[in-house]
């Protein structure tokens, strides 16, 4: 190997500006054989960074310095053409030492003693890398201070509402209050606990193919009445759209958070626009807008004519608990819940804005094979909803507990009431007349909701199971219960809803 150095060596001595540029480089370089993939000659720069003497270099092949399990991709880019073909690319080498860093690879195809070469300079961008990784760090954490701080005031003006009212209460329980009040502010709490689980993408969705045309052209009348009569209203659907799967509910909450949006930018009046669209999202498209996957997706477009938004405003519009109405016009949490459902439903969203020229947003869904889900649930009535049936629940939390048990008992139902599995599995089997329905929470202690119902459904084959949780999606999913047979109901929930939930399960 030494007289293939001397030879390497001989051969870059032959051009004096060619020497120059790759001894003296201080970034380091190397050529290396395009077949064999064998260094054929390194420079002083390679040699002291990377740690492995001259010699010990022109004995290795290029894959030495890669990290085992990135020898693979470089194999298939060398063997589709990509390396060395004059393009700049980051990879990822390993020192002598072990240590792995990240370098920027500026590669070029070459003819080095009558035979098939690359020539190499690598960039150490490790440093850079960390930097930018501790700046995004700083930058989430600064995010997550504003969103805390926000949710802090929020909570706060809705807690001194409801505690307020009820210290009242408790000191003379024949007030006449306006127990309307803490009502409203309860389902603002949870309200608000909705949309910040929609921003972060941890709402329990209930995802099924839906046609947009169809909820768009739903919401027609109800978008016109808000609007107001100074703005008019311009919907244009395509003939046709394919079905995307998507949250019906969570999909009219985009287009109602953006309508409203809309009008609050045309304070004189002027023109909404609601279009749709198929469309094919190429290669080139997903290349230069990023946070999108390529293939048939379905276009939901928001446009007004309003006063438009400066590039500092378009670029922290997404932001929780930013806004740019006056105080009191709105939480800024609206745009972030945008954002969240359409990510969490696997879409993505633009915003196209200039001052005093408007703004567009598009929202890109994509297209689902399953077919259009109908709702086939009719209105039902108060009594449709009541029941004489046994229903035990388990909540670890004696508040809860005890009002899901006025709640359920006030249906009609009889209600027997458990702080834990064990206590519920010895109601089950003591109670004469047995049990209809268990309704359990998911995450207790000792014992969980899905071990619970196991336990229970082997007992009591006949025993349906709902349960009920204030977790996310997320830890709901960790928990295992989500499928697709699974009864769900989130908290907080009201009287009716659970009553409507708990005869659906029962009547099923």
């Amino acid at each position: 190997m030494a007289g293939l150095e001397k030879d390497s060596n001989d051969s870059l001595r032959g051009d004096a500006g060619y020497r120059m540029l790759f001894e003296a480089s201080p970034l380091p370089t190397w050529v290396y054989d395009a077949e064999t993939l064998q260094f054929l000659a390194v420079n002083d720069a390679a040699v002291r960074h990377y740690g492995w003497s001259r010699e010990e270099f022109l004995q290795m092949r290029i894959t030495q310095i890669r990290p085992a399990a990135d020898v693979d991709s470089l194999l298939q880019g060398i063997k589709g053409g990509s390396v060395g073909s004059h393009r700049r690319e980051t990879w990822r080498h390993r020192l002598r030492d072990g240590t792995v860093i990240d370098v920027e690879i500026s590669a070029g195809r070459i003819t080095f003693e009558d035979r098939a070469a690359a020539l190499v300079v690598a960039r150490d961008v490790t440093e850079r890398r960390q930097m930018q990784e501790r700046l995004a760090e700083a930058e989430k954490m600064e995010a997550v201070g504003r969103l805390a701080g926000g949710v802090a005031h929020d909570f706060n003006n809705l807690l001194t509402v409801i505690s307020g009212y009820a210290a009242i209460l408790r000191e003379d329980p024949s007030a006449k209050l306006p127990l309307d009040e803490i009502e409203h502010a309860a389902e603002q709490a949870a309200s608000l606990t909705r949309q910040l689980l929609e921003f972060s993408r941890r709402q329990v969705l209930r995802p099924r193919a839906v046609d947009v045309n169809e909820i768009v052209e739903g919401m027609r009348p109800m978008l016109e009445r808000i609007i107001g009569d100074d703005v008019q209203v311009d919907v244009r659907l395509a003939d046709r759209v394919p079905a995307v799967e998507a949250d019906r509910a969570q999909i009219e909450r985009v287009v109602l958070n953006l309508a409203a949006n809309a009008r609050d930018a045309m304070p004189g009046g002027g023109r909404l626009t609601i279009e749709t669209a198929e469309t094919v999202l190429e290669d080139d498209y997903v290349a230069t807008h990023g946070d999108v996957t390529p293939g048939p997706h379905v276009l939901l477009a928001i446009s007004d004519t309003g006063v438009g938004m400066s590039e500092e405003v378009r670029r922290r519009l997404f932001e929780p608990f930013f806004t740019t109405k006056a105080g009191g016009g709105g939480t800024g949490l609206g745009l972030a819940t945008v954002f969240g459902v359409v990510k969490q439903s696997g879409g993505s969203i633009f915003v196209y804005s200039e001052e005093n020229r408007g703004t567009t947003f598009k929202v890109y869904l994509p297209v689902s094979d399953l077919p259009v889900s109908q709702d086939g649930a009719g209105h039902q009535t108060a009594d449709s909803q009541r029941g004489s049936e046994t229903v035990v629940v388990v909540e670890d939390d004696e508040s809860v507990r005890e009002l899901v048990r006025i709640m359920l008992g006030g249906c009609g139902y009889e209600v027997l009431s458990a702080a834990d599995g064990d206590a519920a599995v010895q109601l089950c089997e003591t109670h004469p007349g047995g049990v209809d329905l268990l309704l359990t929470d998911v995450v207790m202690p000792d014992i969980g909701g899905r071990a619970l119902a196991e336990r229970l459904v082997a007992l009591f084959p006949h025993l349906r199971v709902l349960f009920m949780s204030g977790y996310s999606d997320e830890a709901v999913f960790r928990h295992g219960i989500i499928r697709p047979d699974t009864a769900f109901i989130e908290k907080p929930f009201t009287q009716a809803g659970l009553a409507r939930k708990v005869r659906e399960v029962l009547d099923a």
